[in-house]
């Protein structure tokens, strides 16, 4: 019998590359007269991706070229989306502008400073560098004004950690390699460091990580905490707890439902189901009630056990979140939440 193997996932593009290719477009015809239908970049790791032009406009005094964005087989919001570059001709030197869905920094903390646009310092580099290359090809002053757009970008945002960052109007035009690799991990710890960043940039006393929406909303109201105070842990627990070991708060509060701080509790790092599982016979051990091992999932050993697993849930988390933080320097708390948001167990 032949077993098909799954296709391998397809990587993508980052909104940094598909706008330095837009710049590349643009600066082409602004001072070559070339109009392109496609166009080739090299990224910083040496690949060399084509992207097809979806939007070109020209008026006096500038030009715009837009790419659609291909993240692959991420599920990434930004997928879809048009990135354009308006191009046009700086009183002197290369500056960067927040077009129509592009976000501006507003809060300290960030790679970009207060006031700039949400345009990362990679993808800048990268852009700077077309505009050195062609200035020389075609013989011009490296002078060039770059406006970036992303029509759907102050939509797209609101999907995003933007907000709480402090990055408001739309999007972050992003990416370090110029690759989107489907499923990463990388962006989601990156986007936590980021948050631990702006948290630390304004002083914020105590900030919390929760395994999803409902245990964030428990622990928000529970100690009245703002919005940029609220890290988007999820799975990555080890990768918020090490940043933060090394980047430390005075406070933190680890909070979750009870399958995920089952894991927490009995030694995991990463929450996620394909990585790790609750081990029932540990539990029933433990907990001293063999009936547990028998159990399907953390939700019916609770209730199979109650208050008294919850409790030993909540203590041993601390334990090892501790164990992760490596410092004394943090007081860190865990709450156990149950489907409806309502607390469990807390320590």
């Amino acid at each position: 019998m032949e077993h098909s193997k799954t296709p391998p996932l397809r990587r993508g593009w980052t909104t940094g590359a598909c706008a330095t290719a837009a710049v590349r477009a643009g600066l082409c015809e602004l001072w070559g007269g070339t109009r392109l239908s496609q166009v080739q970049i090299t990224l910083p790791k040496g690949e060399q991706p084509i992207f097809q032009i979806a939007h070109h406009e020209a008026k006096d005094g500038w030009i715009e070229i837009g790419i659609t964005k291909d993240a692959g087989d991420d599920p990434d919001v930004t997928h879809g989306a048009l990135i354009i570059a308006r191009i046009a001709t700086s009183s002197g030197g290369v500056h960067f502008h927040a077009g129509a869905g592009v976000g501006t920094i507003t809060k300290a903390g960030l790679p970009i400073g207060v006031g700039e646009p949400a345009i990362n310092p990679v993808p800048r580099q990268m852009m700077q560098a077309q505009v050195d290359e062609l200035a020389v090809f075609y013989g011009q002053s490296p002078d060039v004004d770059i406006t970036i757009i992303i029509p759907s970008g102050a939509e797209l945002a609101m999907k995003t950690w933007n907000p709480r960052l402090g990055i408001v109007g739309g999007l972050s035009v992003l990416g370090t390699t110029g690759i989107v690799r489907p499923f990463s991990c990388a962006a989601w710890i990156a986007s936590i460091h980021r948050g631990i960043d702006v948290a630390r940039a304004e002083g914020t006393p105590h900030v919390a990580g929760c395994t999803g929406a409902t245990s964030e909303r428990a622990v928000q109201a529970l100690h009245a905490l703002p919005e940029t105070a609220m890290l988007d842990m999820g799975d990555f627990a080890g990768g918020l707890m090490k940043y933060l070991g090394r980047h430390p708060v005075p406070r933190l509060t680890v909070g979750g439902g009870i399958g995920k701080m089952t894991k927490l509790a009995q030694g995991a790092r990463d929450l996620h189901s394909d990585r790790s599982q609750v081990d029932f016979q540990q539990l029933a051990d433990v907990m001293g009630q063999p009936n547990l091992a028998a159990a399907n999932t953390a939700l019916q050993a609770y209730s199979l056990s109650g208050t008294d697993m919850a409790n030993w849930v909540v203590e041993a988390a601390l334990r090892n979140c501790q164990s992760i933080l490596k410092t004394n320097e943090i007081a860190v708390d865990c709450v156990v939440i149950d489907r409806a948001g309502l607390i469990l167990a807390q320590i």
